[in-house]
């Protein structure tokens, strides 16, 4: 996939994530919760079009039966493609999930009573994530799957792979997690102080820089990442090219740049913070250390002096022959 249409996609998602958390400020009878979608909007939709009459009851049942039994279907279609392997029977066990789930979501009545009498908000992002945790089980075991019996070309292709799926997630973390935090955040605050709201105004700008400080990390991750899909590119024409070694580099110069980027923010916004403090009606003075971000940083700037060190010892190799 092309970077300008995979970053078309990523802001896609950014603003999917955004709109969804909008909405649900609004219509949390719809959008109660992110692990609920798609499937608490089908449970409504298909509840909304069964009560409409004989021949929407009819749709709906036939919808209902579609939607459920459309991962058995990939895996009759994957037996006559190639031999089926173990983890194929996850597509069937998800298909028997998304048939109670889904008639649960257009049931939401019956939520407390079989999750120990849990709000349906809880209870609908439990079902979901029943759903996703199957979704991803076969997923990931697909994907190990095809690492362990891959060859060196497409062990590359299938990393490709793997990033952009990553940087999907990065995407989420921003939009999606630490967005909903900001604006749980900013509703905590106006409703512990109803009544002052002339007061608020550097807390609410405290807020969204401590949401600026909290998402920078993912933010460099997912540069990162474009910069490692390039390498990878540059690896699958020759792992020992220059062009392999000029891409090594940049990721090599950008990991610093975040690691020292997120340091210098998180001490810059508590510095803020203790300058402002008579000014604010909430401070978090927490010490934020993203250990996922960091991680994953260090390893990628690992991966790019193996390349280099690689190129080195080849070039070496070279002049003795």
């Amino acid at each position: 996939m092309k970077h300008k249409i995979f970053l078309g996609l990523l802001c896609a998602e950014a603003l999917a994530f955004v709109l969804f958390y909008l909405l649900q400020t609004s219509f949390a009878g719809i959008f109660s919760a992110v692990m609920a979608f798609p499937f608490e909007q089908i449970g409504l939709g298909l509840r909304s079009l069964s009560l409409s009459g004989a021949a929407g009851n009819a749709a709906a049942i036939a919808i209902y039966f579609i939607v459920s039994l459309f991962p058995a279907a990939v895996l009759l279609v994957l037996r006559k493609k190639r031999s089926l392997c173990v983890e194929d029977g996850l597509l069937g066990l998800l298909s028997a999930v998304l048939f109670a789930v889904l008639y649960i979501m257009i049931n939401p009545g019956v939520i407390g009573a079989l999750i120990n009498r849990a709000p349906q908000s809880v209870g609908k992002a439990i079902l979901g994530g029943m759903v996703y945790s199957v979704l991803f089980g076969y997923f990931i075991l697909r994907v190990l799957r095809l690492f362990s019996n891959g060859r060196t070309d497409k062990l590359i292709r299938y990393m490709s792979v793997m990033l952009s799926l990553l940087n999907m997630l990065f995407v989420y973390l921003i939009f999606g997690a630490c967005f909903n935090d900001l604006l749980d955040s900013i509703a905590a605050l106006r409703a512990g102080n109803a009544g002052n709201e002339h007061l608020l105004g550097a807390s609410y700008v405290f807020l969204v820089l401590q949401f600026i400080v909290n998402t920078l990390p993912y933010a460099f991750n997912v540069f990162i990442v474009f910069a490692a899909l390039r390498l990878l590119h540059e690896m699958r024409v020759d792992r020992y090219s220059a062009g392999t070694v000029t891409a090594a580099g940049r990721i090599s110069r950008l990991c610093a740049a975040a690691l020292v980027t997120t340091v210098l923010a998180s001490i810059g916004f508590n510095l803020l913070q203790l300058l402002f403090a008579n000014s604010l009606v909430i401070i978090n003075s927490a010490v934020q250390i993203p250990v996922f971000s960091i991680t994953f940083v260090l390893g990628t700037l690992l991966l790019t002096r193996l390349v280099t060190e690689n190129k080195r010892l080849k070039d070496d190799n070279d002049l003795f022959v």
